[in-house]
């Protein structure tokens, strides 16, 4: 046992994050570096098994739930955070260190919890964390895409929230392993996982919030909250076959969104949707090798997304510019981060001897070793789909479209090395896969694990995805004369939201607020009153009649008894009536009910 093992890494990341909030500039930065770090050997240290159980309302929980699975997730989580961290140094605000490193933390926490009321409340401090790295922009589109983000991910946290209650109710148990098909709270977990996994048509939140965040954020949103839901439909929702259709959409409404944009940085999001797909398909094949192949497409994604991001963080800190109508030309003067970038979009497009070919291999050849030919036949469309998206469209047109006079200077060092770490990882993975096949759960099934066995006795496989990939590019160029970008707005799902919102607010506004002026009019101005003066004026008036002969006996004058009428009903709707006359209207009263009693029998 070492002196790391045992502790839940994102603790170390959170608690690390309040501390840094004392230190200067300088020390913060290098202390967060510092942190990625230091979480990453803490996750090498964990040994199998479960730890730390805390009791709340009668619960044990599961901080610590270790397995490959979740240390695989672990690794990669701080990975990709050191190296955010590094490329992101230029940054200066406290707030921004802060919230990527209780994002980051509260994503570690979600992978290795073992129990459902951790899962939840780590889930729900990544939404409202993750809401500052979008605010910390400053500027009225962040302010208002933050907004619609932390509505639409408290919306699927308490639709999450309800499928726990409803499944511990069912269950008694809080454990997060995998969840009963048919049980309704099952169906509610799933539809809250898949808020937060973009899934359609749940994925305009996605596209319209990560363009809006700063440099660094649009680099640490790119890598967990998405991710963290594939993890969750991993220890949840194996092998339910309505996953597959739902990635299969996913593939392909991030490829078609993808074509049709023209910010770099929202092409950059709906790729996420896209690469999302082929995790979600894995999830719903749900054999080890799936899973496997999930697990590390999901690694490599990750890797090779955040160097896009930085690709395009870079072009953005130095032009000012995000978007391909105003790009072009930039590897006069930005050549190595040009070819950065390019190393990831051909790592996100699978292209051989790189990282997205032996992991994106996987789920395709899962998904036709099991029978599922259409859902293979929609991934090989997709994966040509990202080439021409992300592999080719990205890079030629911020790179090298026409020249729009721009002359920026080269990415400052620290981006260089933070982009340079990334692209490395894109090219080793990919010819030399055994490292990250030897973390994956279920590796037994994985027989290529070498290069040989990779490029060599899969040679049809390699020259297969050549040709594929010459086609799409082949594609492009003949199409390119009609592909000119224009500054235009995609229609996406939240039309459907925006303009769904407004006609339900103005149905209701005139039904209900219709039935409260009707019910205001009729019932509290006209009926209620007549009511009161009923209730006030009867018991006066049948007083009246009852001693109307004596009074007429003692002064027979018409107008003596009006008077005296008049005066009875002024004493009852004052309140003055002396006890006599109120106990004469109680026996009258009492009277009339044992009439009326003895009548009805």
């Amino acid at each position: 046992m070492t002196l790391l093992n045992g502790i839940p890494p994102g603790f170390i990341l959170i608690l690390g994050a309040i501390v840094l909030l004392l230190l200067p500039a300088t020390a913060r930065k290098a202390g967060a570096i510092g942190l990625a770090a230091l979480g990453f050997l803490a996750i090498s240290q964990l040994e199998d098994g479960s730890r730390l159980f805390p009791t709340l309302l009668g619960f044990k929980l599961t901080l610590l739930r270790v397995d490959p699975t979740s240390k695989a997730f672990g690794y990669i989580f701080t990975l990709c955070a050191f190296a955010a961290f590094i490329f992101s140094w230029h940054e200066k605000s406290r707030t921004e260190n802060t919230a990527a490193l209780v994002y980051i933390g509260s994503a570690l926490g979600v992978v290795f919890a073992g129990d459902m009321i951790t899962w939840y409340v780590c889930w729900e401090l990544m939404a409202i964390a993750s809401t500052f790295l979008i605010l910390a922009r400053k500027t009225e589109r962040s302010l208002k895409a933050a907004q619609r983000y932390i509505l639409v991910h408290l919306a699927g946290g308490l639709i999450l929230l309800t499928g726990i209650l409803l499944t511990v109710h069912e269950t008694g148990s809080i454990a997060f392993n995998q969840f009963p098909k048919g049980e309704i709270g099952s169906w509610f977990i799933l539809l809250g996982i898949l808020i937060n996994a973009a899934a359609v048509p749940f994925s305009s939140w996605l596209p319209d919030a990560y363009p809006e965040s700063t440099i660094m954020g649009g680099v640490i949103l790119s890598a967990y909250t998405t991710k963290t839901a594939v993890y969750t439909l991993i220890r949840g929702f194996p092998g339910w076959e309505i996953l597959v259709p739902i990635g299969c959409v996913m593939t392909l409404y991030g490829i078609i969104y993808a074509l049709l944009e023209n910010d770099m940085r929202r092409i950059l999001a709906y790729s996420i949707i896209n690469q999302v797909g082929f995790m979600v398909c894995g999830v719903g094949i749900g054999t080890n090798l799936a899973i496997a192949g999930v697990v590390a497409h999901a690694f490599c994604h990750i890797i090779y997304k955040a160097l896009l991001w930085m690709s395009a963080g870079a072009v953005l800190y130095r032009t000012g510019k995000s978007k391909c109508t105003e790009l072009g030309g930039l590897y006069k003067t930005m050549p190595i981060t040009m070819v950065l970038g390019t190393i990831g979009a051909l790592a996100i497009s699978g292209v051989p001897f790189t990282s997205g070919f032996v992991s994106k291999t996987i789920i395709v050849a899962t998904a036709e070793q099991n029978n599922y030919l259409w859902a293979w036949l929609v991934l090989e469309i997709a994966s040509a789909g990202v080439f021409l998206h992300a592999g080719i469209k990205f890079p030629y047109f911020v790179f090298f479209n026409v020249d729009r006079g721009l002359r920026p200077k080269e990415a400052p060092k620290p981006m260089i090395i933070g982009m340079g770490l990334l692209a490395f990882l894109c090219i080793y993975l990919g010819c030399h896969p055994a490292p990250l096949y030897n973390i994956l759960p279920y590796k037994t099934n994985l027989e290529s694990t070498t290069f040989s066995a990779i490029y060599v006795d899969h040679f049809a496989h390699v020259v297969t995805m050549f040709q594929l990939l010459t086609f799409s590019a082949l594609a492009f160029f003949v199409f390119l004369p009609w592909l000119k970008r224009t500054p235009t707005i995609s229609i996406d799902f939240d039309w459907f939201y925006r303009k769904g919102a407004k006609l339900f607010y103005s149905a209701m506004d005139r039904s209900l607020n219709g039935l409260n002026g009707a019910a205001n009019k009729y019932v509290i101005k006209t009926f209620l009153p007549a009511l009161a003066r009923f209730a006030l004026i009867a018991p006066a008036t049948l007083t009246a009649i009852v001693l109307k002969p004596v009074w007429r006996a003692l002064d027979p004058d018409e107008d003596s008894l009006a008077k005296r009428h008049d005066n009875l009903v002024a004493k009852f709707t004052t309140g003055t009536l002396p006890i006599a006359y109120s106990a004469v209207c109680v026996l009258i009263l009492l009277t009339l009910l044992i009439l009326i009693g003895n009548a009805t029998r």
